[in-house]
């Protein structure tokens, strides 16, 4: 039996590793602490995290590299570097455009997607009695140079006029500047219309995007020319398309319901209110004369694999704060920064 206790053998360590002696402990030699984690390992950790479930995330772990950690030891890195990122997008993020010359035309883009939220009790009491699951936004802003296939990405969890800030910020980073012509397309939610416009002023126009109208019509054509819809929509599309949108109009018009119907079975009705509604930003002749984009499928697009892909996974409910992190690594991942990230992260640890 040694005549030293366990603690009394690692303050004998910790002495003659201060005294030069060879003999050190490893997480002193090796510059770790308890549950803590090398750079590489920390990488490896928040790259499979951001990716997928943290359990699988940690059976990746133990595949690659023969480590066995619990899921929430990947949760906890994952979410430390998320609120960094999360805190350096903030920062960084500018809500003014340069005076000085930049990209001449710049195509933005602004969407919304639910993701799901969970809200606990307050600390003290049984948490999960009080526990509501909902839904909230999450809203992604992508531009990029016209002729460019590689958008910057921006995205929040918070209010409509951050989601316009944050379009600000990626026409930015595309390029834009005071000078720049920016061509901005969406679905018709009032918010999004209502923020380019607050944000970019005369500089920028909206255009609807044309196949979130062609679902209206479409839904139409069905009630007007059950048999013929296809024909139908094509003629009505086409008419859109060079702007006679008073023909599609009076195409639309004898054929409404009647107001005893709700709008669920009132399709010509809800298209032609909806046309009416938003006739300013259907000029699709000078989008396509001018060769740019009728379409935003692009921020959808982005939604599907930027947003949703992890956030939406099945079983997955997250706290707000926590969801918040995880969009930030994975907006850092798709405008490609996830190495200049990391290599800040090293040289700030050496």
């Amino acid at each position: 039996m040694s005549k030293y206790g366990r603690l009394e053998v690692e303050e004998e360590v910790f002495r003659l590793g201060r005294d030069g002696a060879e003999l050190r402990p490893f997480k002193v030699s090796a510059g770790v602490e308890c549950r803590g984690a090398s750079l590489g390992l920390q990488r490896a950790l928040a790259d499979f995290g951001a990716e997928e479930s943290y359990q699988k995330a940690a059976w990746r772990v133990q595949e690659h590299y023969g480590l066995e950690l619990s899921a929430s030891a990947v949760r906890r890195w994952t979410q430390r570097h998320g609120a960094a990122l999360e805190q350096q997008q903030a920062a960084q993020r500018d809500p003014e455009l340069p005076a000085e010359a930049g990209a001449a035309v710049v195509i933005g883009e602004l969407d919304g997607s639910l993701i799901p939220i969970v809200e606990t009790g307050q600390p003290g009491g049984d948490r999960r009695k009080a526990r509501v699951l909902k839904w909230e936004e999450a809203r992604l802003a992508l531009a990029h140079p016209l002729g460019s296939v590689t958008p910057c990405y921006g995205a929040t969890l918070g209010p409509v006029t951050e989601a316009g800030a944050v379009l600000v910020d990626c026409t930015r980073r595309a390029g834009a500047t005071r000078q720049t012509y920016l061509h901005c397309l969406g679905d018709g939610a009032a918010w999004i219309i209502q923020q380019v416009h607050a944000q970019f002023g005369q500089q920028a126009s909206y255009l609807l995007d044309f196949y979130h109208v062609s679902e209206y019509l479409a839904a139409a054509a069905q009630r007007i020319a059950p048999t013929a819809s296809r024909h139908w929509l094509a003629e009505h599309q086409e008419h859109l398309l060079h702007n006679r949108l008073e023909e599609v109009l009076a195409a639309l018009k004898p054929h409404q319901e009647g107001a005893e119907l709700a709008d669920a079975e009132a399709p010509v009705r809800v298209c032609l209110r909806y046309l009416s509604n938003h006739r300013a930003w259907l000029n699709y002749a000078a989008a396509r004369e001018a060769g740019l984009p009728i379409g935003s499928g692009e921020v959808e697009s982005g939604h599907r694999s930027v947003i949703q892909q992890r956030l939406k996974i099945a079983g997955a409910w997250w706290r707000r704060e926590n969801a918040a992190k995880m969009i930030a690594l994975r907006i850092h991942r798709a405008n490609g920064d996830w190495q200049t990230y990391w290599e800040s992260v090293r040289q700030a640890a050496a």
